[in-house]
């Protein structure tokens, strides 16, 4: 048996996408925990909006509450860092590395030293680690395979991945209003149901 909650919350947020209240569902989605849109997070990432992609992930997890989580937001953080190197901006990239990778010391002591040396090259492709790094395109694409992988494998995501199915008088109820229909827990008339209006 479904929980009634949660098939509410499924039906609000398709009825939010159904009327394209796009930005309303997300922060649903987000606010709630309870459903992950793998699709509206690829998008973010591959169209280069991480501080997003991240806002979004911090409504599931947070960057300790396992290794998956740390891996994921690393790899949002470091695809950021790399693609402002790229751009030329190597003030923004020290000002991120120092805010934004601070936390990953716990996990590797030398990580900020040793990004630190790709501000001081003219392309941070030189690097032995980074030389397979290709365009941003392919680079965004590339992280977003790791990042699918951890988020599949982490706990903190176990049964939000999956776009739940909706019991059909529930979902007539929410889309079309119609509480004759709908058993309300002994209120109403006979059978919990409200007597026909006419």
């Amino acid at each position: 048996m479904s929980d009634p909650r949660s098939d509410i919350l499924y039906l609000i947020l398709q009825f939010l996408d159904n009327e394209n209240l796009k930005e309303t569902a997300r922060t649903l989605e987000r606010e709630s925990g309870f459903y992950f849109n793998m699709r509206f997070f690829e998008d973010l990432v591959l169209n280069g909006a991480f501080d997003e992609a991240e806002e979004y992930l911090y409504g599931f997890t947070d960057m300790h509450d396992n290794m998956y989580s740390t891996k994921i937001i690393f790899e949002i953080r470091k695809q950021k860092f790399l693609e402002t190197l790229d751009e030329g901006e190597r003030t923004k990239a020290l000002r991120l590395l120092m805010n934004e990778f601070k936390e990953f010391e716990v996990y590797n002591e030398s990580l900020c030293k040793e990004a630190s040396v790709l501000l001081t090259m003219d392309d941070f492709r030189n690097h032995e680690s980074l030389a397979d790094y290709g365009d941003i395109e392919d680079a965004r694409r590339l992280v977003m395979n790791d990042i699918r992988r951890c988020i599949e494998l982490n706990p903190a995501f176990q049964g939000k991945l999956q776009f739940q199915n909706i019991d059909a008088n529930l979902h007539h109820l929410i889309m079309f209003g119609d509480i004759r229909r709908a058993p309300l827990n002994g209120m109403g008339g006979a059978g919990g149901h409200f007597p026909e209006i006419n």
